[in-house]
């Protein structure tokens, strides 16, 4: 198992204390109000719902989508549709993308974003996270779709992992992704502040979704999930709202952390002493995100209350006042 953000069990093991605040993970603190499913979603196998899909797509602007139990499922199971290729992956970005790719016979290389122009001419696959977890690093889409023209011209592909991407939506490629060998993943979690829900989707052209569909059998996606990201998909008031929340507290916390990248939802920055950092924000019961590899640094989330924000200023003053 690859390490994550969250895991606050383990913080109060180690630590002790209650009253946490978790910044690891980047999901929306201030989630969808979630209603409560219908009997049916609780007792009757879970048949896919076409009006999900309808309102993932409007949502999406996508042509055609396949909803997957979180688009760890997709990242799972999309190295198993192809046969040993060469593969290169974006990085540093989230870990799971070249773990799996490299457990399925592929030649597997990770790229600096600076270096995949290069990349995209002797790969098969090219696999990009826009905006990118978690230095929060973007791709043009004009540049994302000559280098899918490139790829598929050879029969490649692809894959753009959006999973932060609904407050960045002009950066998206979905509506394109009815083009062979363009695969986008979308995920419910993040924005919408609802990972525990299990729930994305691919955008990719029909027959590779009737592929993976296949591959990840039937009731892939609980009722009760379907039931709330339909609701959650098809409210645009909420949807409008949360984002101009969002603007405004990641503004907030871009002025907490001179230097640091990342979107509305999250921020990082290579943090000189970062184990010491991390340290000292867990003291405080305050769970951030330690990243000691290729994206060695901190990354953080946004606070869900005013007491919270308070909190984090005065842990990150007496950091640099220390």
């Amino acid at each position: 198992m690859l390490e994550h953000g969250g895991k606050l069990r383990e913080a109060m093991q180690r630590y002790g204390g209650s009253d946490w605040i978790d910044l690891s993970t980047g999901i929306n603190p201030v989630g969808y109000p979630a209603p409560a499913p219908s009997p049916d979603a609780w007792q009757r196998l879970p048949e896919p719902d076409p009006a999900l899909v309808r309102a993932a797509c409007a949502y999406y602007d996508a042509p055609g989508l396949l909803p997957v139990a979180g688009t760890q499922a997709a990242i799972q199971a999309l190295p198993r549709l192809r046969a040993p290729a060469r593969v290169s992956v974006s990085a540093p970005s989230y870990a799971e993308h070249a773990h799996h790719w490299s457990r399925h016979g592929h030649l597997l290389r990770q790229v600096p974003y600076t270096a995949l122009d290069a990349a995209v001419r002797d790969s098969d696959v090219v696999v990009i996270v826009n905006p990118n977890n978690p230095t929060g690093a973007t791709v043009a889409p004009d540049q994302l779709l000559a280098w899918h023209a490139q790829l598929a011209a050879r029969g490649g592909w692809l894959v753009v992992d959006e999973a932060f991407g609904d407050t960045a939506p002009a950066l998206s490629i979905a509506a394109h992704a009815d083009r062979p060998g363009l695969i986008v993943l979308r995920s419910v979690g993040k924005f919408f502040g609802l990972a525990g829900l299990r729930l994305g989707f691919v955008a990719a052209a029909p027959a590779l979704l009737a592929q993976l569909e296949d591959l990840l059998g039937p009731w892939a996606v609980s009722g009760p999930a379907q039931e709330v990201a339909l609701a959650a998909l098809r409210d645009r008031g909420w949807q409008q709202a949360t984002q101009a929340r969002l603007a405004r507290d990641g503004t907030r916390m871009r002025a907490l952390l001179p230097g640091a990248s990342g979107t509305p939802l999250f921020h990082w920055w290579a943090q000189a002493q970062p184990e010491a950092f991390h340290e000292h924000m867990a003291r405080r019961a305050i769970w951030v995100r330690l990243f000691r590899d290729a994206a060695c640094g901190i990354r953080i989330g946004l606070p869900a209350t005013e007491a919270h924000w308070r909190r984090l200023e005065h842990a990150l003053r007496d950091w640099n006042q220390r």
